[in-house]
């Protein structure tokens, strides 16, 4: 995918306060999941956190044993990736802590803008993980999600906005795909093909925490968490993600390149 000039897109609506790190004035750098309700445990087994010490920093999402997608604006010069997590205060032994060998943020992707443009990263872990049920990577889609299809959003952000309130254990919600024009009329010259809307008429949303985290219709990885309305959780402002679709090649060929 090329780095097209940003363009209006897709119409959203707003999955609650879940995963942490949103991009750009409109909430960048912290996401959560709003109006939603703790996960079943390990039911989201591809769902990662980004971490530096004990400190969250985003959601990410596990593709297969040695690589993770997150957000770009979720960089950092040093973190940690964990898998297999629930609690973040209770450990049930299926979590797994790893070193991040290679932070890859989308070639077009620049952090100066402040428009959350190409919000897409890869993270090649420093050994492979283990898998197993708890610990599974997820596929990705292989053609854009339609309007109206139903998704699941987790993560560890904020259950509340805009006061912060960090949950313990994952937390998840249902939202929808809002039509693109839809989507662009709420944000104008803000949503780009680039980029796809889900929420639904309670406000589940993401937020503060959720950045990075996944968007998944029908078993598939559909999108990534990355920006929205501040606060969170608003019916009428959807939360915004990249859209897996439109970059599944340079996805493919990064995590295909030989060292």
């Amino acid at each position: 995918m090329g780095c097209p000039a940003p363009g209006a897109a897709w119409t959203c609506m707003f999955l609650l306060l879940l995963l942490e790190g949103w991009a750009g004035p409109s909430r960048a750098q912290e996401s959560k999941v709003l109006n939603g309700e703790e996960c079943e445990a390990h039911s989201q087994p591809w769902q990662v956190g980004l971490f530096q010490g004990n400190q969250l920093l985003c959601g990410g999402v596990l593709l297969d044993a040695n690589w993770v997608i997150t957000a770009a604006h979720c960089k950092k010069p040093k973190y940690r990736v964990r898998l297999g997590d629930h609690s973040l205060k209770k450990k049930d032994g299926s979590e797994q802590e790893l070193a991040v060998a290679q932070s890859i943020p989308h070639p077009c992707f620049n952090s100066s803008r402040q428009n959350h443009n190409h919000d897409l990263m890869l993270v090649k872990l420093h050994r492979q993980a283990s898998l197993g049920p708890k610990v599974k990577p997820i596929r990705l889609t292989d053609r854009c999600a339609q309007p109206g299809q139903q998704c699941t959003i987790s993560g560890w952000g904020t259950v509340t906005s805009p006061r912060e309130n960090f949950p313990d254990t994952l937390n998840c919600a249902e939202v929808k795909i809002i039509p693109q024009k839809q989507c662009e009329n709420v944000y104008p010259r803000k949503v780009t093909d680039g980029m796809v809307c889900a929420g639904d008429s309670s406000g589940a949303d993401t937020c503060q925490g959720d950045s990075g985290g996944p968007l998944v219709c029908g078993g598939v990885l559909q999108g990534i968490t990355s920006w929205g309305s501040d606060p969170c959780g608003r019916p009428e402002r959807p939360g915004v993600y990249t859209n897996i679709c439109r970059y599944l090649d340079w996805i493919k060929k990064t995590m295909n390149k030989k060292d």
